[in-house]
């Protein structure tokens, strides 16, 4: 699997002009299903991500998770990180999971992040979806779990 993440001062998620998911500062994370991936992958990207030290600490330096400063997380999902962009001018998407299967995961992933951490908004699955965000830096990291 694979997140996007990014540290954010806001960030929202808009479908149909109304807003599904908002929050204040924390991260705000594209998060996508590769074929082959199952809930291990999705675990351990979850895990990685709520310890990921990307919040400043009294020095200055960062050291602090969303999990220690008690941010919000934004989990919105994005297929198209998966895409295969090595040759020509149109990405393939052959390495993302099936829809049923990102679904599955993406749904999966979100239940297991609401378990383990107390602000968690998302977007929708499947639609057009807005994103708006301010990213605090600007702070972006690429994570990836591989499938075995």
């Amino acid at each position: 699997m694979i997140g996007l993440l990014q540290r954010v001062s806001g960030a929202s998620v808009v479908v149909d002009g109304a807003t599904v998911g908002a929050i204040d500062a924390g991260l705000m994370v594209l998060v996508c299903a590769e074929r082959g991936d199952t809930e291990r992958e999705a675990d351990a990207l979850l895990a990685k991500l709520l310890g990921y030290r990307v919040f400043a600490d009294e020095a200055g330096k960062m050291n602090r998770s969303v999990a220690d400063v008690a941010g919000g997380l934004l989990l919105v999902p994005q297929f198209t990180l998966a895409a295969d962009t090595k040759s020509g001018t149109r990405p393939s998407f052959t390495p993302a999971a099936a829809p049923a299967d990102g679904l599955r995961l993406f749904d999966y992933f979100v239940e297991q992040a609401r378990q383990k951490h107390k602000v968690v908004e998302t977007g929708q699955f499947g639609a057009d979806m807005k994103v708006t965000l301010t990213n605090d830096g600007p702070v972006t990291f690429w994570l990836q779990t591989n499938a075995k």
